[in-house]
């Protein structure tokens, strides 16, 4: 007979058990994330900001106001990488461990539950967007690509925007049984959204028809308020950022949510 699949009130430390076990399983494999997670964005980040951007200088625009295409793009970098990575942590670490390895059963057959399992991951997404979303904000300081010290809390924007995608995704892959969607995922959400959302140039550029496209983006709304952070013209529009981070929370909100009801019910399916 099968356990009954628990969809208890969590607490911290039995969502803390899963959250051990991401830790764990990270430590032994971190050394084959550290250039996607922090290479490839160091890689963008001179290639084209400084690269690129000494030709982009050369011609001012008047859409940039006076900023350097570096410093312009750098927050827009640091949004989208912590996109992708929180993007990836929701697909195959979930699928593995619902199908291939089925330790979230195994775990489910103890005193955790379905939140624990859902929350306790998505506790670890937080940490790992923290910390990538860090190390990347020191690469940005030593680059000189930020104007102002509020670049300490584009830090936690980014994260709720890496968190955006997260939770919404894993609510999906926990309906999933194999890895094959997973390429329309990148290939038709998260690549166009990383080059339409205004990381490499505003949204202002496109076609009037194609900005409102952009503006349902979760990435357009973090990249929008890091920006402001990081080139100090938050106070510019300070309620409009208070909106942009509500849409971020209300998303992530929701995906969590709805990753707790589909890992329930997959759980309860094996």
């Amino acid at each position: 007979m099968q356990p009954a699949i628990a969809l208890s009130t969590s607490t911290f430390s039995t969502a803390s058990r899963v959250f051990e076990h991401r830790a764990r399983q990270y430590r032994r494999l971190f050394r084959a994330s550290l250039f996607g997670s922090f290479g490839i964005p160091a890689l963008f980040l001179t290639a084209m900001g400084v690269g690129l951007g000494g030709y982009v200088d050369r011609t001012p625009d008047a859409v940039l106001a006076g900023v350097s295409y570096l410093q312009f793009l750098a927050p827009g970098l640091l949004a989208a990488s912590v996109m992708q990575t929180g993007s990836f942590e929701a697909t195959f670490p979930i699928l593995g461990g619902l199908q291939w390895n089925r330790i979230f059963h195994a775990m489910a057959a103890t005193p955790l539950g379905a939140r624990d399992v859902a929350l306790g991951n998505i506790a670890w997404i937080t940490v790992r967007l923290t910390l990538v979303a860090t190390i990347f904000a020191l690469v940005i300081a030593v680059y000189g690509a930020t104007r102002s010290w509020l670049i300490v809390f584009a830090v936690p924007v980014a994260v709720l925007t890496g968190l955006a995608f997260a939770t919404p995704i894993m609510a999906f892959t926990a309906t999933q049984r194999t890895p094959d969607r997973f390429a329309q995922i990148f290939r038709f959400g998260v690549t166009p959204l990383f080059l339409f959302s205004g990381t490499f140039f505003p949204i202002e550029s496109l076609p009037t028809f194609l900005q409102p496209i952009a503006w349902l983006s979760p990435l357009w709304h973090g990249v929008a308020v890091t920006r402001a952070l990081m080139l100090g013209t938050i106070g510019d529009a300070p309620l409009l950022a208070l909106v942009h981070v509500a849409i971020l929370i209300a998303i992530a909100t929701a995906g969590g949510l709805l990753a707790i009801r589909t890992i329930h019910a997959r759980l309860e399916k094996g």
